[in-house]
C-alpha cells in the first residue's frame, strides 16, 4: 500500500502544534491574569491566570498522549503485530539471568 505523499509532513504540523498549543494556552493565562489583576486590583489574580495557563497547557499534553495511544492500540489488533516480541530487552540481561 502506498503512503500519501504528505504524510511527514502532516505528522511533523500535529507535533508542532502541540507545542504551540502549550504555549499558546500559558500565554492566554498570563494575558487573562493580567488582565483580571488590571481589572480588580488583585495580584493573586495574576497568578490564578498563571495557574489556568498551565492547567490547559497540561491537558492538551495529556489530549495528544491519549490519541497517541488510541491510535497504538488500534495499530496493536493489526493481526500482522499479533506474534510481534521485542527482544531488545533480552539484549541488556546477563549470561547468568538468561
Amino acid at each position: 500500500m502506498k503512503q500519501p505523499k504528505y504524510r511527514k509532513i502532516i505528522e511533523g504540523a500535529e507535533a508542532l502544534s502541540l507545542g504551540i498549543s502549550i504555549v499558546v494556552a500559558i500565554l492566554i493565562g498570563v494575558g487573562l491574569g493580567l488582565w483580571m489583576k488590571s481589572i480588580f486590583h488583585q495580584a493573586w489574580l495574576l497568578w490564578l491566570g498563571v495557574f489556568w495557563g498551565v492547567a490547559a497547557a497540561i491537558l492538551n499534553v495529556y489530549k495528544a498522549y491519549q490519541k497517541q495511544k488510541r491510535e497504538l492500540d488500534e495499530l496493536a489488533k493489526d493481526p500482522r503485530y499479533k506474534n510481534y516480541h521485542d527482544t531488545s530487552d533480552e539484549d541488556d540481561l546477563s549470561e547468568f539471568e538468561k
